[in-house]
């Protein structure tokens, strides 16, 4: 079982949110009253406008119906606007960040990240050791639990044979040397085979 995961290989740690330089005003209290007479006057102009345009069309329906109808759909999109998600902070484009990406453009930044990570890995073999192999092992788990219902744990033997001995080597010998680039590239290979 391995020990650590793809926050380690990618940073570990979130990326802070940061906010435009203007601080955010406080939140408003509204009135409980104002709220209620707000609503009943949306309904009640709602109910005027629906009934003169069913008698314009010469259509009689009972204002009672109507008002329930349109407290009902009112106590729906008050519903739905409580679930809804909180909106999304807004980034600054300032950000400063090191390297020179723009706020809006996090993927880009999260795959420079990824690539320090893994260049430090290339130079350090006990950075590669705690990073590297532990997510290759976690991506052959996976793998192996998708399409073949099993791990490396709960079926070894079964395991070696899909996964090939090299492979299955690299993953178990953690005082090899350095994977060279082509080697991870037929382990990836292999694992897009399973």
């Amino acid at each position: 079982m391995t020990t650590g995961g793809l926050d380690d290989l990618f940073g570990g740690g979130r990326e802070q949110v940061v906010v435009a330089d203007e601080p955010a005003p406080p939140p408003r209290r509204r009135s409980w009253v104002a709220w209620v007479l707000r609503n009943l006057l949306l309904i009640g102009l709602s109910t005027a406008v629906v009934v003169a345009a069913l008698r314009v069309a010469d259509t009689e329906i009972s204002i009672l119906f109507v008002v329930a109808a349109l407290t009902g759909l009112r106590l729906v999109l008050l519903a739905v606007a409580e679930v809804r998600p909180p909106p999304a902070p807004k980034r600054s484009d300032r950000r400063g960040s090191s390297d020179n990406t723009a706020g809006t453009d996090s993927m880009r930044a999260a795959v420079r990240r990824w690539e320090r990570s893994l260049e430090r890995a290339q130079a350090d073999d006990e950075s590669y050791a705690r990073n590297v192999l532990p997510v290759l092992a976690e991506m052959a788990d996976e793998r192996l639990r998708l399409r073949h219902g099993i791990t490396r744990e709960t079926d070894p033997r079964r395991a070696r044979e899909l996964l090939g001995d090299p492979l299955w080597a690299a993953l178990h010998d953690r005082g090899r040397p350095r994977l060279k680039t082509r080697d991870l590239e037929s382990y990836v290979d292999v694992l897009e085979r399973l």
